[in-house]
């Protein structure tokens, strides 16, 4: 791998050419801003076993045991705030070189930041949902009901059961994001793939829908992707400190 200083150069220089950039990011980007991943030693799937949605359907057991999941998960995120990648992909979206943002992250940081365009494959932790009607509530409100002794909380309309407005295990994907994120993936030339460990199918192949639609591709992750080969510039170091480099030097050249 070349030196750091290399691979900067290399990033800006493929941001400074591209007309039409897209990001994706996974948990990994959420790290620096105290939000365990879901895969790493200590992270959710090593506290917590997955709970799919056709458990969490037909089980009370699994839909309070999925629920004490999500109320630490509250806890962890509620006093998280953008870092300086989450900063770094609103910057490039003011500067006109990011179109498109594409997150399998559910914590609403990039918003937070200041991106507008955001497509999210995989559903938002600040919202819970009745699964028969569609009532609609802040997680805050559910996590006083979760902290007050409900453990699993139904709808006071319906009585049908809550879930925060994410995707799980089993549930089908949202099929207009979906059709979105594909769309930006086919139509960028450059393609910014960070913090996914890129296992989780079908969102996993849209850095591949990029690659095969002409794309260069930049990657930056801690840890090895299956995948790693399709890109340009690959980086191991932390998102925040390679994002913010990038932008610090495209500024003060005025690259971009």
């Amino acid at each position: 791998m070349a030196f750091f200083d290399e691979r900067i150069t290399q990033a800006i220089e493929l941001l400074k050419e591209s007309r039409s950039a897209t990001a994706f990011t996974g948990a990994g980007i959420s790290t620096e801003s105290g939000i365990s991943d879901f895969r790493s030693p200590g992270g959710v799937w090593d506290r917590y076993r997955i709970v799919t949605f056709q458990e969490f359907i037909s089980s009370h057991a699994s839909r309070v045991e999925y629920w004490q999941m999500k109320k630490e998960l509250f806890r962890e995120m509620k006093d998280a705030r953008p870092n300086k990648a989450h900063i770094a992909l609103a910057d490039l979206e003011k500067m006109g070189k990011l179109k498109c943002l594409i997150t399998q992250n559910i914590d609403g940081l990039h918003q937070d930041a200041g991106n507008s365009n955001v497509i999210e494959l995989h559903g938002t932790n600040r919202k819970a949902v009745c699964l028969n009607c569609g009532k609609l509530w802040s997680i805050e409100d559910i996590q006083a009901r979760l902290e007050a002794g409900d453990r699993a909380p139904v709808c006071d309309t319906c009585k049908g059961f809550i879930k925060p407005a994410t995707i799980s295990f089993g549930q089908a994907m949202p099929e207009e994001e979906m059709i979105k994120a594909f769309g930006c993936a086919s139509s960028c030339d450059l393609f910014l793939m960070i913090g996914s460990s890129l296992q989780v199918e079908p969102a996993a192949s849209i850095p591949r829908e990029a690659h095969r639609a002409g794309a260069k591709l930049i990657f930056i992750n801690r840890t090895d992707t299956q995948w790693d080969h399709l890109a340009t510039v690959l980086f191991r170091e932390n998102a925040g400190e390679v994002l913010s480099t990038i932008i610090e030097i495209g500024k003060k050249e005025r690259l971009f």
